[in-house]
């Protein structure tokens, strides 16, 4: 899998993100650092949920 990776200065810090992942955003002092904490959220944005699903719920899955 290839993402586009984004890092771009905002006020004091960079900020990193991929726009084909909504909400895995970070950010750091230096390009580097948002670089390097960029791919820690990633590996936790990716991570299976260790959420139950409660019995009861309904789950749905939506194709966009």
């Amino acid at each position: 899998m290839k993402l586009r990776i984004i890092v771009e200065p905002d006020e004091d810090v960079y900020v990193a993100y991929c726009p084909e992942l909504p909400g895995c955003v970070t950010y750091g002092s230096t390009f580097e650092e948002a670089r390097e904490n960029f791919i820690e959220a990633l590996e936790l944005y990716l991570r299976p949920s260790e959420e139950q699903v409660p019995f009861d719920a309904k789950v749905y899955e939506v194709m966009v």
